[in-house]
């Protein structure tokens, strides 16, 4: 056979150049080759049919050149069932099987795949003695192993090959990276390196992707400089592979540095950097990127059509995603999944939910589990929630299985039923030992209180990732559990896992809650500091809202300032820690701030400012601040700006504008509001308005025992002690229990709590020993019981000796029992303090010399030096007069030796005029004397008038700008 036919028969048989024969020709070929047999005319020899025909028609075929070849052409052309169909008839004709043979056909089952076929050829190789002599065939089945997910017996098969090559490598290396077993990738590279295997750029870029899905930058670019020694830095899928490493651990600038070596890009490369970009929270940049580089680029493919569009997505920029959606219809890519889903998940981030909708109905035909988790994830962030509900149901009805994305959106839905529900379908599809999923559900459960349920799906997970545990130390910051978050965090760090800036953020937030000690939110801002996390905004926020909840609001500013980037709740924490500890001034000037820097603010932002005005009485102040976030900022206002209104309006006596603003509110007042009127009206003894909140209350919460305290307590200060009777009877009678005042005290990372009258304590004999020692000093500085807080029909001395044994005198005089001198003290009470307790505070404050910090139910009280932080405006029944405060001082002062005869304590408000008139006279008389000077012989009446007048506007100057 001359060379020239042997080429044409070749040709013949794969299927290719067969025009190039001349009819005539062949049948002469044929017929040299087996017996004459003639081609049909109108058979295509170009096809892969055609191309078999002439094979099909000759008696006894070679194996080796007739149906090995056919085999390959099917193979090459991806016709998997061709395959198959070929290597069957080969088969029933008796054929002999080599090694060449099994490969095609393995790699023909692998494309499909399907194990149990691939079994059976396992069979047929170790029959033929194929598996174990032949590199080809064993690295088949390695290969066929791994793409059929049989891991186990993919690497078997390779440990008993007696010769493997690189291709055997790769394809183990390949197969352990997509089953997630990254540190079996590394291990198995080394091996390879240490067995003088040589890595080609197909074995770097399996083992780049194991590297980036573990993050390990070191072995990232140990592989890097392996591959620069072995010659495959200028391939390009390797180049592509070292950019997806460095972007995925984060080194944004390596990343870009790869892809600017590169001497030659595939759409790949621009779509690698474009992701990683993204995923480093770089958007704009990527963004930028894909504009400049948009001519360099050649054609988009639909990979570069879903990650830009995915960038519109998250930075909201809707019209730059309807053009791409233009371009999208134009280059034929509708019909693309992913480019669909992108599209549809990029409207339902910029709030055009119908859109996205629309677009999702359009989708019949390629609708798979991301499709359908995009648009319920889409609906759950635009509200719609029944809808998301709707579509998850007709999913499952499509027989579409949800996977752990589908069930961790489903579980961000704020419906109490959904998470019973939820994690009963996530039990059944054994979706709940995986992290996300479980970390969603412990989520879920902690967010409508139910820590145990949490706890519990918390120990079922498996591999617990650093967000699992950063989630349950959420859920016990939130149940105010700070001993459970300090145990699981110590577990967390004994089992090794490195705490990142939200799990320190979750354990300083569980710190906050009052029954914390006062060290441990410090220890765990060290912690902070020792992992670098305390620059972090989510660390810096929940130290400034921790410190301030604690009562350190010197250390809390310090934090804040301390700041260099702020977001809304670090502004939002300052604010409402200076309102909550009665600087009302400081809280206004923050907010001011705040504005000017140009944080967009939120509802929390003017609830916070406004409760600052409602705790120094500054009425029209909260007003206006009010009336500026409904006119200017355009926030509704909600149950809690409603009551924090009505406390200001009715703490001030304003009770008739109180019941305006009730009345004239959108919606039904609710428990908030009528609780906070309530407490106005004991205040200002107001019976009749207070029976009236009292009424409505009772309707909402039947059960709450505040309700039927403070009206008794109106009734009884009233004289009505009839009627508090009953509303005690009614009490016992709805089997409704009055809750405890107790007050707690830490003392060497020990916490004690005491009641009133409470005994138990080992050092309750030295307690009211000290208590009885420091109310006859009082006594003796002119201090006389107020007993009109005990609210009891009983004599004098027995309501004296009520006052002296309340929870937070025992509290204060076992701390200065266990105290050295000028120790402060911080005292924690659950209801609010009475003002007998409160006055003896501030008078134990300054004969003690000792700073004494105080939190009760509503907010916190500074005592030092004989006054509070709270200036008395939250009690406006004072029952110390100016003159007998000037009493106890002027003996206080004259036993500290000092000179000064006497001290006069004079209302802030009246000196403030004082200094303003003084200030007034001084400058109108020196313009006075320019004036006279100026106008020499002018009426001296005109003079006294203008001066006159002149004073007055200076006076006004001063008290604007500098007494504001």
């Amino acid at each position: 056979m001359t060379p020239r036919t042997a080429a044409a028969l070749s040709g013949l048989l794969r299927g290719k150049n067969a025009v190039n024969l001349a009819p005539e020709q062949v049948p002469k070929l044929l017929a040299t080759r087996a017996s004459p047999v003639r081609v049909e005319d109108g058979v295509c020899l170009r096809d892969p049919p055609g191309a078999r025909y002439p094979l099909d028609e000759i008696p006894r075929r070679d194996a080796a050149v007739g149906a090995n070849r056919v085999l390959f052409d099917y193979a090459r052309r991806g016709m998997v069932p061709e395959v198959l169909d070929q290597f069957s008839v080969a088969r029933r004709g008796g054929v002999l099987v080599d090694s060449a043979t099994l490969s095609c056909v393995l790699k023909a089952c692998r494309s499909m795949p399907d194990r149990v076929l691939g079994e059976q050829l396992h069979c047929l190789c170790v029959k033929c003695g194929h598996d174990r002599g032949e590199v080809s065939a064993g690295t088949s089945l390695v290969d066929m192993y791994m793409k059929c997910g049989s891991v186990c017996e993919g690497i078997e098969v390779f440990e008993g090959m007696p010769k493997k090559n690189v291709v055997t490598w790769t394809s183990l290396l390949t197969g352990c990276a997509h089953a997630q077993m990254h540190s079996e990738v590394m291990a198995l590279f080394f091996r390879m390196r240490a067995e003088g295997i040589w890595p080609n750029p197909f074995t770097f870029a399996s083992v780049l992707s194991a590297v980036a899905s573990q993050g390990a930058l070191d072995l990232g670019q140990r592989v890097h400089a392996q591959s620069v020694k072995f010659g495959c830095r200028s391939s390009v899928f390797v180049c592509n592979s070292l950019m997806n490493m460095y972007a995925k651990c984060g080194l944004v600038e390596d990343a870009k540095s790869v892809f600017n070596w590169m001497e030659t890009r595939d759409m790949v490369s621009w779509n690698t950097l474009m992701a990683g970009l993204q995923l480093n929270e770089c958007e704009l940049e990527a963004l930028q990127l894909f504009h400049e580089s948009r001519a360099t680029m050649g054609k988009m493919t639909q990979s570069t059509y879903a990650t830009v569009i995915k960038l519109c997505a998250n930075l909201k920029q809707l019209a730059l995603a309807r053009q791409l959606h233009s371009c999208v219809l134009k280059h034929g890519f509708h019909l693309t999944g992913n480019v669909m889903t992108a599209l549809a998940d990029a409207y339902s981030k910029c709030g055009e939910l119908a859109d996205a909708l629309n677009i999702f109905s359009m989708t019949t035909g390629s609708r798979n589990v991301v499709s359908w988790t995009a648009i319920i994830s889409g609906c759950i962030q635009n509200g719609d929630i029944p809808l998301a509900v709707v579509l998850f149901s007709r999913m499952r009805e499509d027989r579409v299985m949800p996977n752990e994305f589908t069930y961790s959106a489903m579980l961000k839905a704020s419906l109490s039923i959904l998470p019973p529900q939820i994690h009963a379908q996530v039990i059944k599809t054994n979706y709940q030992h995986i992290p996300s999923v479980g970390t969603a559900l412990l989520a879920s459960y902690s967010k409508f209180g139910s820590t145990e349920d949490a706890l519990s799906i918390f120990k079922m997970i498996e591999q617990k990732d650093v967000v699992a545990w950063s989630a349950m130390l959420s859920c016990h910051a939130q149940a105010g559990d700070c001993e459970g978050a300090t145990y699981l965090f110590n577990k967390m760090a004994i089992q090794g896992i490195k705490p990142n800036e939200f799990t320190i953020s979750s354990v300083i937030d569980a710190c906050a809650c009052p029954s914390a000690g006062v060290d441990q939110g410090r220890q765990f801002h060290a912690i902070s500091i020792k992992y670098r996390y305390h620059d972090a905004i989510c660390v810096s926020s929940a130290l400034v809202s921790m410190y301030s909840r604690k009562g350190n609001i010197d250390s809390a500013q310090i934090v804040f300032e301390r700041q260099t980037d702020r977001d809304l709740v670090s502004w939002n924490s300052m604010i409402s820690g200076y309102a909550q500890h009665g600087y009302s001034m400081k809280a206004i000037e923050t907010f001011r701030q705040m504005e000017a820097s140009g944080i967009q603010m939120d509802g929390v932002t003017f609830l916070a400012v406004i409760m600052g005005c409602t705790h120094n009485g500054l009425v029209v102040e909260g007003q206006q601040y009010f009336d500026s976030m409904v006119r200017d900022h355009k926030i509704n206002p909600t149950m809690e700006h409603y009551a924090c209104m009505v406390d200001l309006y009715s703490r001030a006596g304003k009770l008739d504008e109180t019941m305006s603003l009730i009345r004239d509110m959108p919606f039904p007042a609710g428990a908030m509001v009528w609780r906070t009127l309530l407490g106005a009206c004991r205040v200002h003894k107001n019976v009749e308005l207070g029976k009236f909140s009292a009424d409505k209350l009772l309707s909402l919460e039947p059960h709450d025992s505040s309700t039927y305290v403070l009206l008794s307590n109106i009734y009884a200060a009233a004289g009505k002690w009839k009627e508090r009777d009953e509303v005690r009877k009614l009490m016992d009678y709805r089997k409704v229990k009055k809750e405890a005042g107790c007050s707690w005290i830490q003392i060497k990372n020990k916490v004690h709590s005491f009641i009133a009258f409470d005994k138990s304590h080992p050092m309750s004999d030295q307690i009211y020993k000290k208590l009885k020692v420091i109310i006859t000093r009082l006594k003796q500085d002119g201090y006389s019981p107020n007993t009109s807080f005990v609210l009891h029909d009983i004599a004098e001395d027995q309501k004296e000796a009520m006052l002296v044994a309340h929870s937070e005198r025992l509290a204060l005089a076992f701390g200065l029992i266990a105290t050295p001198p000028g120790t402060p003290l911080q005292i924690v009470k659950n209801l609010r303090v009475c003002g007998d307790c409160h006055m003896v505070m501030k008078m134990v404050s300054m004969i003690e010399d000792r700073e004494i910090i105080m939190r009760d139910c509503s907010r916190f009280h500074h005592f030092n030096g004989g006054a509070c932080s709270c200036g008395d405006f939250w009690n406006l029944q004072l029952h110390w007069t100016a003159k007998e405060m000037n009493k106890l001082m002027r003996k206080h002062l004259q036993k500290l030796n000092f000179t000064a005869p006497v001290v006069v304590l004079i209302p802030v408000e009246f000196l403030r005029w004082v200094i303003i008139i003084l200030l007034g006279g001084a400058s109108s008389w020196v313009i006075s004397l320019n004036l006279k000077e100026c106008t020499e012989g002018a009426d001296m009446m005109v003079l006294i008038a203008s001066a006159a007048v002149l004073q007055f506007a200076v006076a006004l100057f001063i008290k604007v700008f500098f007494f504001a």
